[in-house]
């Protein structure tokens, strides 16, 4: 760790709340992050570049043009390319310490379980409801720990859920809502990855407090934030029967 205090970690070790012994806990950790879109390339980065030791980054999506104006991840050069090798190369570059696993793996019930299982925490940077409920359902089966983002416009949302301490996202979204695609912009979902990063690093840390039980609503028109307590509902589908 010599070396890492006084060069690619040094500027988050002098900080009371990571020290040492919290860059060796986040150089041993191991993250998923489901989705290289707009909020996956802007987490993942930020994960990598903080030494997060193993990185499973999971898409089976290839890179299109409209993709360009938000997932920082992804250039000119890789369209058509799989998201997950594009990524892959870039977080590499960015730290060859930190181990990148590429998935390319549509994320659902069936595969969610297996994919998450062995991680420390869940990124949810997905861009549809079925595939958060299934990482939802990981999350609150296996105990892992499960930081949601979303984002459409202006506007976004994150929370954390921690199973056994608060809300699961069936909790918040007990309906089955088909979301229509809808317009966004690039920093819209850097502020909100951004956030999910934070989460991540405070929770394998243990600096602070988490978003358990508080969802922050960013009103990005005139920049606004809004924290909406989300309470668990002891009648809940999933965590409900969990506990």
């Amino acid at each position: 760790m010599k070396d890492e205090i006084t060069g690619r970690y040094s500027r988050q070790i002098m900080m009371k709340e990571i020290g040492i012994a919290g860059q060796k806990r986040l150089c041993g950790a191991r993250v998923l992050v489901a989705g290289l879109g707009g909020l996956g390339s802007i987490s993942s980065s930020y994960l990598a570049a903080a030494g997060v030791g193993r990185i499973r980054i999971v898409d089976c999506d290839t890179v299109d043009i409209s993709n360009l104006n938000r997932q920082l991840l992804h250039w000119s050069r890789d369209l058509k390319r799989a998201k997950v090798e594009s990524a892959a190369e870039k977080l590499t570059e960015l730290n060859p310490e930190c181990e990148i696993e590429a998935v390319s793996r549509r994320m659902d019930a069936e595969s969610a379980m297996e994919l998450c299982r062995g991680s420390d925490v869940i990124v949810d940077a997905t861009d549809n409801l079925a595939a958060r409920k299934a990482l939802n359902m990981a999350s609150v089966r296996l105990k892992i720990p499960f930081i949601h983002g979303a984002v459409g416009g202006l506007n976004g949302m994150v929370t954390s859920f921690l199973p056994g301490r608060g809300p699961c996202l069936e909790c918040l979204f007990p309906a089955d809502v088909v979301g229509a695609k809808v317009g966004i912009l690039g920093p819209t979902a850097g502020i909100i990855a951004s956030i999910q990063a934070m989460e991540v690093i405070k929770i394998i840390v243990g600096a602070g407090s988490s978003l358990v039980g508080r969802l922050l609503y960013l009103y990005g028109s005139d920049m606004r934030w809004k924290e909406i307590t989300i309470a668990k509902n002891p009648s809940c589908a999933v965590c409900g029967r969990a506990d």
